[in-house]
């Protein structure tokens, strides 16, 4: 009974440390009100611009990293499960990393209304994500998606084109 006391106080004090940091997010960034941080430990960084928009969440554990002269827009009614990563610059893989690090390949990220991205996905620099996209687990997005289809995989390629709405 003990640990269950304290482990539900320990949960308690974990969610507000987080919303005092979801507090200065909504400061420093522009987030819609009824955007939803849906869990603890989700990260948003960078000197760059993020917009997320009405009616979307993220979840636990993500990482949204806008570089400076970059942004991340996120579209109406998302849903963004935990632990996806999106970045806004990453290293050039043919760079001599033996040299230094390098230059880096910026870009900046646009995810439409009503996108569902699965667990654990890497959203790249300069992908776009069409209106009505899905994204499966797992998935690895180097390139940008069109509206309403259904795409997976390492590398992500398309899967089907979605059918009519329901």
């Amino acid at each position: 009974m003990m640990w269950r006391v304290l482990s539900d106080l320990l949960l308690r004090l974990r969610m507000a440390f987080w919303n005092i940091v979801y507090r200065g997010y909504r400061q420093r960034y522009d987030i819609a009100a009824s955007f939803r941080f849906n869990g603890a430990g989700i990260q948003l960084y960078g000197s760059g611009r993020i917009e997320l928009g009405e009616g979307s969440y993220v979840g636990e554990l993500c990482s949204l990293q806008a570089a400076a002269g970059e942004s991340i827009c996120i579209g109406k009614k998302c849903k963004i499960s935990h632990n996806v990563r999106i970045y806004t610059t990453t290293a050039l893989a043919d760079t001599d990393f033996r040299q230094g690090p390098g230059p880096s390949l910026p870009g900046s990220v646009l995810i439409g209304a009503g996108v569902w991205i699965g667990a654990n996905t890497y959203i790249g620099p300069g992908v776009t994500i069409g209106d009505n996209a899905v994204i499966g687990a797992n998935s690895v997005v180097t390139r940008s998606i069109p509206s309403s289809e259904i795409w997976g995989g390492v590398p992500a390629r398309l899967i089907r084109l979605k059918r009519s709405n329901l």
